[in-house]
């Protein structure tokens, strides 16, 4: 009990001695708190044959019902497959196409790095409505700039959406285009951190400017590089809403490569009302996020301890 006091008389006196800091935290940690932290009581929904006149502790328990409806489904395995795949495609091209950015806005004088980062990082703060009606002037069958070139050319207009098979690529160009001025200004943080006496010792040896990134540059940004890997890791299951609801325009013709869990949960929730369902697919894709998370950081760990979370 003694032992106890004494703790807590110590982190008393850390309190009071930093009081200011944790007075501004208080604003992040209430917004935690309420939309992360008491949401988690509604994960018995994803156990409830879920009925509003009977509320949540009303409705029957159906155990494992609500997973079985989603994963005995007939597109289950399709839309498992483009929801990974997506995923992974994103968090490749993102992670090597930022750091090419961020690399080269490190040769250039600093006063031209801030426009090039403005017109990188102006596109994050687009919604993904703002962005479908970007990538609608170019896509739409009559006045669409990517069909009147086409037609420039002599070759036939092309109805995108109602296609399948160009997907792939356009929500992946629309995705990189989007997030990639984030991740270039993280890498960049990073990069400008470095101490340029180690680039000055380099030069006096020689080394060019890509033997200079490829060995100074990239090992000494490599934990910040593993730490958003294993971040983005977590994500793998749970596909952008935004981008694959807006940009294809919800079109059927596009499902087979556009439809990912979390728009088929959508169309399953607004269409059929099944919240137990929505639910189980939400708890199954956090689940399955935060053994990835776990999982990464381990092998990070186990590569070189010093680029783990914890």
């Amino acid at each position: 009990m003694n032992e106890l006091g004494k703790r807590i008389r110590s982190e008393w006196g850390l309190f009071k001695k930093n009081y200011e800091l944790f007075t501004l935290g208080l604003p992040g940690l209430a917004f935690i708190f309420i939309f992360s932290y008491l949401p988690m009581l509604g994960i018995i929904m994803a156990f409830k044959d879920f009925h509003y006149d009977k509320g949540i502790w009303g409705s029957a328990w159906v155990g494992f019902k609500n997973f079985e409806f989603f994963f005995v489904s007939d597109t289950a395995f399709r839309i498992t497959r483009n929801t990974v795949l997506y995923q992974a495609g994103y968090l490749f091209f993102t992670t090597v196409f930022s750091l090419a950015f961020a690399v080269m806005l490190n040769e250039i004088s600093r006063k031209s790095v801030k426009v090039y980062q403005t017109a990188l990082f102006l596109p994050y703060f687009l919604s993904w409505v703002v962005v479908y009606y970007i990538v609608f002037t170019l896509l739409d069958l009559k006045n669409g700039l990517l069909n009147t070139v086409l037609a420039a050319f002599g070759a036939e207009p092309h109805n995108w959406y109602l296609e399948s098979g160009p997907w792939p690529y356009i929500l992946n160009i629309v995705s990189l285009w989007k997030n990639i001025g984030f991740s270039t200004l993280v890498y960049f943080a990073a990069i400008i951190a470095i101490s340029p006496e180690y680039y000055e010792a380099a030069r006096i040896d020689g080394a060019t400017r890509w033997q200079m990134a490829r060995k100074i540059t990239i090992p000494l940004i490599t934990p910040i590089i593993s730490i958003l890997l294993i971040l983005s890791v977590g994500g793998l299951v749970s596909g952008d809403f935004g981008l694959h609801y807006f940009i294809p325009n919800n079109s059927g013709m596009t499902f087979p490569t556009t439809d990912i869990i979390d728009t088929y949960v959508y169309r399953a929730l607004t269409k059929l009302g099944d919240v137990g369902m929505a639910s189980a697919v939400g708890l199954f894709q956090s689940t399955v996020g935060l053994v990835l998370v776990l999982l990464a950081n381990a092998m990070a760990k186990r590569l070189n301890p010093e680029n783990s979370l914890w």
